[in-house]
């Protein structure tokens, strides 16, 4: 199993179904492209890792990362699987670009919150995760 992860800020997304409806409205043959400026100094440890998508500081969602291609204008696609898999809302606070995220951190697909802070309504979680109380 992949050691190493991507976490990245879903910008505009206010919850999973906008994330979910943003997802869907970008794939094209099974795939999603995802486009970042910087190349992961770690990228041949990620392929087969997963991009975690963090919404209101929580981590809420993650797709398989399958490659990476370069583009035309310099900048580089992260090349995910278009199933985007829910998975335990977990604190991470929000960062520009993408960030690494170790196997240990990542929150799996199935897991359950026993912690209660997925049930918290966004809002609030976000006040509390401003103020570092979660």
């Amino acid at each position: 199993m992949p050691t190493l992860h991507l976490t990245k800020v879903a910008v505009g997304c206010r919850d999973l179904a906008a994330l979910e409806k943003r997802i869907a409205s970008r794939t094209g043959h099974g795939e999603v492209r995802v486009v970042t400026r910087m190349k992961p100094k770690r990228m041949a440890e990620l392929v087969g890792g997963s991009l975690y998508w963090i919404v209101k500081h929580r981590i809420i969602a993650c797709q398989t990362i399958l490659r990476f291609e370069d583009r035309p204008d310099g900048r580089l696609d992260i090349v995910c699987a278009d199933a985007l898999q829910p998975v335990p809302p977990t604190a991470k606070r929000a960062h520009q670009g993408w960030r690494y995220l170790e196997g240990a951190e990542a929150p799996l697909p199935g897991d359950t919150d026993d912690s209660g802070l997925g049930l918290l309504p966004p809002p609030l979680y976000g006040r509390l995760a401003a103020l570092a109380l979660v």
